[in-house]
């Protein structure tokens, strides 16, 4: 019989397999009963992939909305039809017929990909296009034509160069709706040489700053492993908080409308939790003081009962 888990398990995930392989397998070793990933990482980046248990998975959106921290490895001149070292190559200047770029040409063009910028989606990525996955047509040779997004580039720091490998390594802290491979295809377009993705590593997710990743290997040898679940409300620490009476917070639970003292932020939103510190859900709180937005654990484990 699967077990009802609440929680989030930050997983390292390894190189190759998708992110729901990686969910499964996770939630065969847990014998989970109800479980989703948050933030797909492709089967070529390894690093952290959030996987929420149960309850958890109602506030999954908030995980998909932080800002996220990679580092990214790519070889300069040539470029693939996916940006990355699984792709067809498209484009190569290896034959010499364009200079190679110099440590200096890299970071003088950096500038031009940090702060607020638009980009456009790659086709081999999961967006929708008339109810289906752009890779879909991405396989069968068609192109989509997709509009450019914004997306803020907060940091991107050269942390390695090699001239006789052709290769470079970035540090890039960036906004959600990021895509690194088109990053680099994008860095390797202004650079005059094409770029393509060998290694990708995503190693925050900003809102878990102050825990560790479990490997699978970590995670198979543990006696305890229960003991890698976060609360629910890991991700929340930042946010505001709000105590409410049992009384006020059955009515929470059951959907009624509540009316509290008026917010010094009004629809900021808050985390709710009973006196006894059981977390309850989030919701915005208005100026008047009436709690709207509201997303909320189930009435049984937020341990106030009729």
């Amino acid at each position: 019989m699967k077990r009802e888990l609440h929680g989030i398990f930050l997983l390292d995930k390894p190189l190759g397999g998708s992110s729901n392989h990686a969910l499964q397998r996770v939630k065969r070793i847990f014998n989970a009963a109800k479980a989703g990933h948050t933030g797909s990482l492709d089967p070529l980046a390894t690093g952290m992939l959030p996987i929420c248990f149960g309850e958890a998975t109602k506030f999954s959106q908030h995980l998909l909305d932080a800002n996220k921290t990679y580092e990214v490895t790519a070889m300069l001149g040539v470029r693939t039809d996916t940006g990355d070292a699984e792709g067809q190559v498209i484009d190569s200047c290896r034959a010499g017929t364009r200079l190679a770029p110099t440590h200096l040409d890299v970071m003088q063009i950096l500038p031009q990909f940090t702060g607020v910028i638009q980009q456009v989606p790659p086709m081999h990525s999961a967006l929708k296009h008339q109810g289906r996955p752009l890779y879909e047509y991405a396989r069968k040779g068609e192109t989509i034509d997709r509009p450019a997004r914004t997306i803020t580039i907060f940091t991107l720091e050269l942390t390695d160069w090699s001239s006789s490998q052709k290769t470079l390594t970035l540090r890039v802290h960036c906004s959600k709706g990021t895509y690194i491979r088109s990053l680099i295809d994008d860095i390797g377009e202004v650079l005059g040489c094409g770029a393509h993705v060998t290694a990708l590593r995503r190693t925050l997710v900003e809102l878990f700053d102050a825990y560790p990743m479990i490997s699978f290997e970590e995670l198979e040898s543990s006696i305890d492993r229960d003991h890698y679940l976060l609360p629910i409300d890991a991700a929340l620490a930042a946010w505001p908080r709000q105590t409410l009476n049992d009384d006020l917070g059955r009515q929470l639970l059951r959907g009624a409308l509540i009316t509290l003292k008026a917010s010094p932020l009004p629809n900021t939103p808050t985390c709710f939790y009973s006196e006894a510190g059981k977390f309850l859900g989030v919701g915005d709180v208005d100026q008047s003081g009436q709690v709207t937005n509201k997303r909320l654990v189930s009435m049984a484990l937020s341990g106030l009962f009729l």
